[in-house]
């Protein structure tokens, strides 16, 4: 059990990769495992302010949509690559995360959580106000990419595992930066901000600039799932940027496991097979999801992936204790 769990935490990347590769495999059809891997993309950006560093933000589905509306504003209205275009994207959602992260920061808790909701709500109604940029409330249309051209070879991005496999890239590299964030000693000061915000200041750390700097990546990263969702649809709806969307984060983070590397994709797998499967059956979908939601809260605190790896720690505690 031990060698096992040190593998997996020492190859947290390559590991979640592997799962990711095989995730086709085990889902009904593949547009389902699109949605996963970009909601769980979104969902471990979020993870990375929430879960890491201890902020909760309401208004996450700024960076989201934001993301999503510039890539498709580059295309349709600039005829940028799509390449390019997901740059302006991430860039464009960073941006607004340095914005907003600058205003929120300077509060706490409860208060925190209500100015991202506000000002993701702004955001929201600016977009939806523009129009004649991003088609109000039908949403921004015209999103083609049907051809990749990779190095010479073609590669059909209306074929779904195509698809699947294309987006995995631009998913596996913001993993591996995760990865390196967390294993860095800045990710130590992330935890410390979490964990103890007032000593941390005390050692001398600037945690004002570190809760910036954070903010400024979780919305890159949301940014990043915003365009893949872009050219996945071809279209961006204007609910990319509702407050439900950033609702969704939460749910997703807390199922899987907040603070825990893979938590989120486990989340968001099991958020968006529910409503895959109880939306066949019913129109109150929410409902039954709201009462799974529940549950784990109650007695899954720390989510699925969060009791998993709390087990093995268990697990793994008891056989040393044993072995003494």
């Amino acid at each position: 059990m031990k060698n096992f769990y040190d593998f997996i935490k020492r190859h947290r990347v390559g590991a979640a990769i592997l799962l990711l590769l095989m995730f086709p495999l085990v889902m009904p059809y593949e547009a389902l495992a699109i949605n996963i891997l970009i909601f769980g993309l979104y969902a471990v950006g979020f993870n990375l302010l929430f879960g890491y560093t201890g902020m909760l933000s309401f208004g996450h589905a700024a960076f989201f949509g934001v993301g999503s509306y510039l890539t498709g504003i580059s295309m349709v209205s600039f005829n940028l690559p799509w390449l390019a275009a997901i740059g302006v994207g991430v860039a464009a959602a960073s941006l607004a995360g340095l914005v907003i992260g600058y205003l929120a920061i300077r509060t706490r808790g409860i208060y925190f959580s209500m100015v991202t909701l506000a000002l993701g709500q702004i955001v929201y109604y600016a977009f939806y106000k523009a129009d004649r940029w991003t088609g109000g409330e039908n949403g921004l249309r015209g999103i083609k990419v049907e051809v990749i051209d990779l190095f010479g070879f073609k590669l059909d991005f209306l074929n779904p595992l195509t698809k699947y496999y294309m987006i995995l890239v631009f998913v596996a590299a913001a993993l591996w930066l995760v990865s390196r964030i967390l294993n860095s000693p800045f990710g130590a000061i992330i935890e410390s901000v979490r964990e103890n915000e007032k000593r941390t200041a005390a050692c001398g750390y600037d945690v004002a600039r570190t809760k910036l700097l954070v903010f400024v990546l979780s919305a890159g990263i949301c940014g990043l799932a915003g365009t893949l969702r872009a050219l996945h649809l071809s279209i961006v709806p204007i609910d990319s940027l509702h407050y439900l969307q950033s609702g969704q984060a939460v749910m997703m983070c807390l199922l899987g496991g907040m603070g825990t590397f893979f938590g989120p994709f486990i989340g968001a797998a099991v958020f968006l097979y529910l409503e895959d499967v109880v939306t066949t059956m019913t129109t109150h979908w929410m409902a039954v999801v709201g009462v799974v939601f529940i549950v784990f809260v109650l007695f899954f605190p720390r989510g699925i992936w969060g009791s998993i790896v709390g087990w093995m720690q268990r697990r793994i505690a008891i056989d040393n204790g044993g072995m003494k």
